[in-house]
């Protein structure tokens, strides 16, 4: 079965093992994601024509799964950020998750073990749109038993960094 034909069902290829440069190339891009062709291959030292072919493999074995911007959220006019947990009805994580993945301002949702069974970062304009958010629409939806909000009063991004080769 090919690579399209495994995605077409639903079902990821087998992961092929990262080298040297691919971890350099990754390095690289998680720094710069706007690096160009030309700076990752001078900077991995390979040629232009390796490197294009080396980032659209990384992209086609779903090892890069995109490109975004780091967004200042509390500059971007979304000054409220909060965890949020959720206690949820056994067997409802792809219900609920498709309701949470819609909601306005959710950045990351995460099925987790522990105390309560997701995790949801949300960022909203202001604690009345949050308090709107928990009330109206999280707690609105059937599957979730309980939540618990978790105001965030600072944040500090970290850069992901691939783990070192073993």
């Amino acid at each position: 079965m090919t690579a399209e034909q495994m995605a077409d069902a639903g079902q990821d290829p087998p992961a092929r093992p990262l080298d040297a440069i691919d971890r350099a190339i990754l390095g690289m891009l998680q720094t710069d994601g706007r690096a160009s062709i030309r700076s990752v291959a001078e900077h991995v030292h390979v040629s232009r024509a390796n490197a294009y072919a080396r980032i659209n493999r990384l992209i086609d074995d779903g090892v890069i799964r995109g490109f975004s911007a780091r967004v200042n959220h509390e500059r971007a006019g979304q000054g409220a950020s909060a965890y949020i947990t959720l206690k949820i009805v056994q067997n409802s994580w792809r219900t609920v998750r498709e309701q949470l993945q819609g909601l306005p301002g959710a950045a990351h949702i995460a099925l987790v073990s522990g105390d309560f069974d997701v995790l949801l970062l949300v960022h909203t304009a202001d604690n009345r749109a949050l308090r709107e958010l928990v009330l109206t629409k999280i707690q609105a939806i059937p599957e979730v038993l309980s939540t618990r909000t978790l105001l965030v009063f600072e944040e500090t991004g970290l850069d992901p960094q691939l783990p070192p080769e073993s």
